[in-house]
């Protein structure tokens, strides 16, 4: 059967700051050849096209003028086990949540991605911008991809090399941006708690602090590190629920040893975490110490803002537009350059 095409269709529903934007068509699609069909269109050929997962790392700040498709492709399974290195093969459709996963694979006994436990989103979504978080990030248990062609309907599998995992980067964001279209990600996930050489990681931000809290010691389980994670998650983060908003707006910079160094000379409790050619430091740390945090900006009480709790969190208390969160964006960015002399840049897609 062939998908159902919509027009004029409001995508509030559809993405996690809540702003009510319309695309000209809508469609969704449950496997790559319901996808090819959709594609086969003249007026999907015709159109721009935005691949929508969960909608949670985008902030429309107008009408979007071609086609929105949504990736609803689900399954979870295992299609492999390595004995020897106690590893196992996990296949999610793109169109499964993250954190869905995340759940399927510690009730499979399966450990790795419990850092990046609660992130919003797709599993499709993931590796587009190599998600990360907690010390973790998806490329370190990435094993493959399936794509889509846009052009030719053609599957195609892309390996961890192929996919120029960085920062929040891949070339789905860059050089092959719009060409494919995630249908299935395969993860190589460790089959115990501890095989040889491995160890949950939880070295990186309050995850030690939150398990102590909890009451728990000695080295954690996969499934108390992913407690610990919801948990500092739930207490710093806005449930999009309730208020409108996509999370991180910011990446965290990565800035020279030497600028680092001069930061930390005037501001001695500046955090930094070393990377490969200097040091990354928070962004909402950096914002917050400008002054930013749980500023309300529009009429009566505010529309929008930055989040009280976490700075790094922009929000829409509602009726804000796209195009005034993201002024307010600009505004801190320019504000922290002025500060600090660090540059940051959004995490979230601006269309």
């Amino acid at each position: 059967m062939m998908p159902l095409l919509e027009e004029n269709v409001s995508l509030r529903p559809y993405n996690t700051f809540g702003l009510d934007v319309r695309a000209r068509y809508f469609a969704r699609f449950a496997s790559a050849d319901a996808l090819r069909q959709l594609l086969q269109l003249p007026q999907v050929q015709a159109a721009e096209k935005l691949i929508l997962g969960g909608g949670s790392n985008l902030l429309f700040t107008q009408d979007f003028p071609g086609i929105v498709l949504k990736n609803e492709i689900c399954g979870l399974e295992i299609i492999g086990e390595d004995g020897a290195e106690g590893t196992a093969l996990v296949r999610a459709g793109a169109g499964e949540s993250w954190h869905g996963m995340v759940e399927y694979a510690l009730d499979q006994q399966l450990s790795g991605i419990e850092n990046l436990s609660l992130i919003p989103g797709t599993v499709g979504a993931a590796p587009l911008q190599n998600i990360g978080a907690y010390g973790a990030e998806l490329r370190d248990t990435f094993d493959h991809l399936e794509a889509l062609e846009v052009t030719t309907g053609a599957l195609r599998v892309f390996s961890a090399a192929e996919c120029g995992f960085g920062y929040r980067e891949s070339v789905f964001k860059n050089v092959l941006k719009n060409q494919f279209v995630v249908t299935a990600v395969v993860l190589r996930l460790h089959r115990q708690a501890r095989p040889a050489g491995y160890a949950p990681n939880v070295r990186y931000g309050a995850i030690a602090e939150t398990l102590a809290e909890l009451g728990i010691t000695g080295e954690p389980t996969p499934q108390q590190v992913s407690q610990a994670v919801v948990h500092i998650r739930r207490s710093k983060l806005p449930d999009p629920a309730e208020i409108g908003n996509a999370g991180s707006f910011f990446k965290n910079p990565e800035i020279s040893q030497a600028a680092f160094d001069r930061l930390k000379s005037q501001y001695p409790d500046l955090p930094g975490y070393p990377v490969p050619g200097g040091v990354k430091v928070p962004a909402g740390w950096l914002i917050e110490r400008a002054g930013w945090k749980g500023l309300r900006r529009g009429a009566g009480d505010g529309t929008h803002g930055v989040h009280a709790r976490q700075a790094l969190v922009l929000v829409n208390h509602g009726g804000a537009t796209g195009s005034e969160i993201r002024a307010l964006a600009e505004e801190i960015i320019a504000s922290v350059r002025q500060h600090f002399m660090v540059e940051l840049h959004p995490e979230v897609n601006i269309l």
